[in-house]
């Protein structure tokens, strides 16, 4: 008969299954055991190298490169993990939004997110993420290409926001995504929702 696993083999186990460079908190492996033995098992799987702390609660098994070495996880990874642990809605910024979408060629010289939760800073490795507390209108449609596009309008603001501004949206998103932004049109501030509404005259006209 095969022993039963030790909590910290099990632990162990549990990581060796997740995917490389994929961030993941303590949270994920109380199923194992105790906060206390996770936290253990984790701080003795860092010191071996096994995983890193790549931020305050969060670790990641190292994706390593020939090139650079130690690979960090994706900040948007990171930012997910993190809301995932407090329950928070997040969303990515607007600017950075903006240039998916292609509405801006700028490109955002620090990974910022907005969230329901507490605003906050994050170091991973050289890099800082911001966490930025927004209201709960401002994340409509979170997690989803047509929350990106409202990201963009919000951040973009009332003067660059017109019909063909929704327009170059409405090329850029798959149909049904763009039909659930111009369906959230209560959630819109007056000068948004007035673009959507005069985009829409314009392509019925």
């Amino acid at each position: 008969m095969t022993a039963p696993l030790t909590t910290a083999a099990q632990i162990r186990q549990h990581i060796e299954r997740l995917p490389l460079g994929e961030p993941f908190t303590p949270a994920a492996l109380l199923a194992c055991g105790t906060r206390a033995t996770v936290d253990q098992t984790l701080s003795r799987l860092v010191k071996s190298g096994v995983i890193t702390r790549v931020a305050r609660g969060v670790f990641v098994r190292p994706e390593m490169s020939r090139f650079v070495g130690r690979v960090m996880p994706d900040p948007m990874a990171v930012a997910e993990t993190l809301a995932r642990t407090t329950g928070a809605t997040l969303q990515m910024h607007g600017a950075e939004a903006a240039r998916r979408l292609q509405l801006t060629t700028q490109v955002p010289t620090q990974p910022v997110f907005s969230t329901s939760g507490p605003s906050r800073r994050i170091r991973v490795g050289t890099l800082e993420i911001r966490l930025q507390h927004v209201s709960q209108r401002k994340l409509a449609l979170a997690g989803r290409p047509a929350g990106m596009a409202l990201a963009a309008m919000w951040y973009l603001g009332q003067k660059a926001v017109t019909p063909a501004l929704i327009e170059k949206i409405r090329c850029q998103l798959p149909a049904a995504e763009f039909e659930a932004l111009t369906a959230a049109t209560r959630t819109m501030p007056a000068w948004m929702s007035d673009a959507v509404f005069r985009h829409q005259q314009q392509s019925h006209g």
